[in-house]
C-alpha cells in the first residue's frame, strides 16, 4: 500500500502532455483503482518496427517527446528510474505522441536527498545503481542513451551473455558502435549517445543539454540535412523486438511453473500443518514464500 500511494502522489504532481495522466483514485478494501488516460497506441518501438523507413530526423522527434517529458519529472525532483522500450507509449493508433507509463519505481529525489537502490531493468540501469550509490535526476538520462542506441541500431549497448556480465559492461562503460549496426548513424546521433553515457552523474548530460544538443535542435543547415539523410536500422529493430519478446514468453512460462509449484506445496504443507494445528506457521510460510517469488519477478524483471 505504501507502494501505492507513492506512486499515486508522484502521479497526481505530474502534469504534461508526453506523461500518462491519473484522472481518478478509488480504494476498496481489497483495491486500489487508478483511473488512467487511455493510451492505446501500443509500444514506440513496434510502431517504428512496422515502417519501412525511418530517418534520424523523425527518430529524434521521438526522442525529444521524452526529453520534454523527462523535463518536467526532473522540475519537480522526480526521477522515473524505469525508462525503457515498454514504457514509451504511443497515444493512439492514429497519432505520434508518445506517453511514459508506468512510475511505480519512481522517486522523489530533492537536491540534497541521499536514495540508494538496486531496481530497474539490467541492460537499461546506470552505474550508479549496479554500484549502489546515490539515484539521480541523470540516472534517467543513462537510460535514454540506451534508449535511443537501440532505437538508432537494433542493438542492445550493454547486454551480457549473463546478468553478471550487463552489470560489469555497465560500470566499465563498455560499449561500441559496431560497423554492422550503426553503418548508417550520423556522427551527430553517436555524439548524443557518447553525452550520456557517462559514468560521472555531474558530467553526464543533463535533459536541459539534450534538449539543446544539435542532434535534437539543429543549429545550421548541414546538421538538419545529416538528419534527413541518415537512416535508423529498421531490420536489426525487428529482430531485437523478436528476441526480447521470446524471452519475455519464457520468463512468464517459468514463473507461472513456479508459482504452480509453490501452490503444490502449499497445499501438501496445509494438510500436514492443519493436522496438527498449527494455522498460525502455515500462514506465516504462505507469506515468506510469496514474498520470495514476488522478489524473484521484481529483481528478474526484462533482465
Amino acid at each position: 500500500m505504501e507502494d501505492i500511494r507513492k506512486e499515486v502522489d508522484i502521479l497526481h504532481q505530474i502534469d504534461h502532455p508526453h506523461i500518462i495522466h491519473l484522472y481518478e483514485v478509488y480504494e476498496t478494501r481489497l483495491e486500489v483503482i487508478l483511473v488512467l488516460e487511455l493510451v492505446s497506441g501500443g509500444e514506440l518501438f513496434d510502431y517504428i518496427s512496422e515502417k519501412d523507413h525511418l530517418s534520424e530526423e523523425e527518430a529524434s522527434t521521438f526522442i525529444k517527446q521524452i526529453l520534454d517529458g523527462v523535463e518536467h519529472l526532473h522540475s519537480q525532483n522526480i526521477a522515473h528510474l524505469d525508462l525503457k522500450p515498454e514504457n514509451i507509449m504511443l497515444l493512439n493508433k492514429n497519432s505520434t505522441s508518445i506517453k511514459l507509463i508506468d512510475f511505480g519505481l519512481a522517486q522523489i529525489i530533492g537536491p540534497n536527498a541521499d536514495v540508494r537502490a538496486m531496481m530497474g531493468t539490467a541492460e537499461f540501469v546506470a552505474p550508479e545503481i549496479v554500484s549502489y550509490e546515490p539515484l539521480s535526476s541523470a540516472t534517467d538520462m543513462w537510460s535514454i542513451g540506451v534508449i535511443t542506441y537501440i532505437l538508432l541500431s537494433g542493438a542492445s549497448p550493454f547486454l551480457g551473455d549473463e546478468q553478471q556480465e550487463t552489470y560489469e559492461n555497465i560500470t566499465s562503460v563498455s560499449y561500441q558502435f559496431d560497423e554492422e549496426y550503426f553503418s548508417s548513424t550520423s556522427d551527430l546521433a553517436k555524439d548524443f549517445i557518447k553525452k550520456l553515457f557517462v559514468k560521472n552523474t555531474r558530467k553526464r548530460g543533463t535533459v536541459q543539454s539534450c534538449l539543446q544538443h544539435p542532434w535534437i535542435k539543429p543549429k545550421e543547415k548541414t546538421q538538419q540535412d545529416i538528419r534527413r539523410t541518415s537512416t535508423i536500422n529498421i531490420e536489426h529493430l525487428k529482430a531485437f523486438l523478436a528476441r526480447r519478446r521470446w524471452k519475455q514468453s519464457l520468463k512468464i512460462v517459468s514463473l507461472c511453473n513456479r508459482l504452480s509449484r509453490s501452490a503444490q506445496l502449499r497445499k501438501s504443507r496445509s494438510l500436514d500443518l492443519l493436522s496438527n494445528g498449527s494455522k498460525n506457521t502455515l500462514e506465516e510460510e504462505d507469506e515468506e514464500e510469496f514474498s520470495s517469488l514476488e522478489e524473484d519477478t521484481d529483481h528478474n524483471s526484462d533482465n
